[in-house]
């Protein structure tokens, strides 16, 4: 993680109403949609961004990561009231199109029905608009080029320069740090033992390529498109412009790993024999393998999120996690709508961001640990016959008893009414079950294992009914 200045602690001051004025750090995805959400309600919104304005400078080069917006992330934009804004950028994905290393193909539904999408989204084109709706909202300032170095907590300020050299002061209190996984504040926060935090690196990296418009045509357009490899995979999404994002991830270490990957040659050789149907659609393979940076991934695990009332941590500041069930930026809206809903029920900021962490890190501690078992299940177990088989049962399940059986992945994905966490727990007695009723019919279909009465009266026995929205029962 990068250093930041550090701060000094000091015993909280009388807390501050929430009214007037809150600093935003960070004027990414999070931060831009929070600040449109708090404007709305009233609030004076000062945003402070290290980069420049995305309005006027190209997209980075590499690091983007397509992003999957679910359920969660658009209930996040309707709170905003930018869902119609946003939705054309959107491509819908309708499942994982899985792909065999002999070249053979199979499309997994997401979903049981035409509704339950997923949508591929560029980050960049996402946070232009999130940032063109900010700037148009009353209230809201933009301050880019502000790199925030620290914080000074004994005299109450945000700190901006460069390096260690202060340029400039703002009044810290409150102030909502939503500033990435790389967050300045809660690392200046953690040096002045204000918070617990700690950064747990995948052995994995990444790094992306393209495939362009002309040949992207050989690849179904409303798939997540996956090449899985065992230890390592290949995956790319559909972007509005006919492009597909491809993003290797892979060990930085060991055999395979970047580490071999060295020069030509061996990129060449690595996905021939690894990629064999993928390589035709990369043209410049090795010029963007060579060019684009190798990014790298992680959890970030903070306590607590807020200093008293002056410092809220948000998003991927407090709770980064790993890409591969495709809900950073889901979990990070998840956050915004959560605030504002909060936002009405506390008249001080200490209350508030005490409220918003207490309501939220179970849920975010839980999909840390989906997020983590998905890439397993993505770059492995998605081959696994006995995978395919239970999910198809859980399938057949969920038409069967669909006030009971909800599988994981479809709770985390469509169903923002259930947290995190209990989808994390319904998932796990959901798993056993599966595993139970696969043993003891073997060679019997999905639909009539469901359809068998002791079937009934295990899933009744085990899991409750789930409470939709509005309080009525599936």
């Amino acid at each position: 993680m990068p250093r930041a200045r550090r701060c000094t602690p000091r015993s909280a001051p009388t807390e501050p109403p929430v009214r007037g004025t809150v600093n935003i750090v960070g004027a990414g995805l999070a931060g831009a949609l929070l600040a449109i959400v708090l404007a709305q309600r009233g609030l004076r919104v000062e945003v402070f961004e290290r980069r420049g304005d995305p309005r006027q400078r190209d997209a980075e080069r590499g690091r983007s990561i397509n992003l999957a917006l679910a359920a969660r992330g658009l209930r996040g934009l309707d709170v905003a009231g930018v869902t119609a804004r946003v939705a054309p950028l959107l491509i819908p994905m309708r499942g994982r199109m899985v792909h065999d290393h002999g070249g053979g193909e199979q499309l997994l539904p997401y979903g049981q029905d035409e509704h339950e999408v997923i949508h591929s989204v560029s980050r960049e084109a996402l946070g232009r608009v999130l940032i063109e709706v900010a700037a148009d909202t009353p209230g809201v300032a933009l301050h880019f080029g502000e790199q925030c170095i620290g914080v000074d907590t004994a005299r109450d300020a945000l700190l901006f320069g460069d390096g260690d050299s202060v340029r400039r002061r703002v009044p810290l209190a409150p102030t909502i740090a939503a500033d990435g996984a790389g967050s300045a504040v809660r690392i200046a926060l953690a040096a002045a033992g204000a918070v617990q935090a700690r950064e747990e690196l995948l052995a994995h990296d990444y790094r992306e390529l393209t495939i362009p418009p002309a040949l992207a045509g050989r690849l179904q357009r409303e798939a997540l498109h996956i090449w899985p490899r065992g230890d390592f995979m290949l995956i790319a999404l559909p972007n509005t412009d006919g492009s597909f994002t491809a993003t290797l991830f892979l060990a930085r270490e060991g055999s395979p790993s970047f580490a071999e990957l060295t020069d030509a040659a061996s990129i060449r050789a690595f996905f021939a024999r690894e990629f064999p149907g993928a390589v035709p659609l990369l043209p410049q393979l090795v010029e963007e393998f060579r060019e684009h940076p190798q990014g790298r991934l992680g959890t970030v695990y903070t306590d607590p999120w807020h200093l008293d009332g002056r410092v809220l941590l948000l998003g991927d500041a407090a709770h980064a996690i790993v890409p591969f069930h495709g809900q950073g930026m889901n979990c990070a809206f998840e956050d915004v709508a959560v605030l504002a809903a909060l936002l009405d029920q506390h008249t001080d900021a200490a209350g508030l961001f005490a409220a918003f962490a207490q309501a939220r890190r179970a849920d975010t501690d839980a999909i840390a640990q989906m997020a983590l078992e998905n890439y397993l299940e993505m770059r492995a177990t998605v081959l696994d016959p006995a995978f395919q088989r239970r999910k198809q049962l859980a399938a057949a399940l969920e038409r069967e008893y669909p006030a009971q059986f909800i599988p994981r992945y479809s709770m985390v994905m469509f169903h923002p009414e259930i947290g995190y966490a209990e989808a994390l727990r319904r998932g796990e007695i959901q798993r056993g079950i599966l595993v139970q009723l696969d043993r003891m019919h073997p060679g019997i279909g999905p639909d009539a294992i469901a359809a068998l009465p002791a079937t009934r009266a295990l899933v009744e026995a085990r899991l409750g009914a789930v409470l939709r929205p509005g309080g009525a029962r599936a």
